[in-house]
């Protein structure tokens, strides 16, 4: 299960889940699921979150108290997959020991590193905890590798 403050924005925002909803296109079923973590926001929906109400990632997925204000960004697979490779390589990692440690299908991941597939949020962000590495950094809104 994955923690996200989703339910916090969302009442800080004064919305419905209802309300929430159609600013993403989903039911209010999608959003209870997202915040309740049934099931994981859809990166492209996570995105859009983030640069509507300037969070960042690694804020709203629960990976930090503290939000830190990057600014607007566009997901980018190319910028996604070099950073997957460049963290795996300063962990010194092959693609199977990085795959196992987060539980992600080695021919998944591959496709991620390639630039082939897009991350899902959910693997990301078992990334990024079991790696103590930023979101915001492997998406490309900053430099600095850690989770502020």
């Amino acid at each position: 299960m994955i923690d996200n403050n989703i339910k916090w924005i969302r009442e800080e925002l004064e919305m419905t889940q209802t309300e929430f909803a159609k600013i993403f296109g989903v039911t209010w079923n999608a959003v209870a699921g997202w915040e309740n973590a049934y099931f994981s926001i859809p990166m492209m929906k996570l995105a859009k979150l983030c640069n509507l109400y300037n969070y960042s990632l690694d804020y709203v997925m629960g990976l930090t108290r503290k939000n830190t204000q990057y600014g607007t960004f566009k997901i980018d697979k190319n910028i996604i997959s070099q950073r997957l490779k460049k963290l795996r390589k300063k962990l010194n990692l092959s693609q199977s020991k990085l795959s196992d440690d987060c539980k992600i299908a080695r021919t998944t991941y591959i496709g991620y590193e390639s630039g082939k597939n897009l991350i899902s949020t959910t693997n990301l962000c078992y990334i990024c905890k079991t790696y103590n590495v930023s979101m915001d950094y492997i998406i490309g809104r900053t430099k600095n590798t850690k989770i502020n």
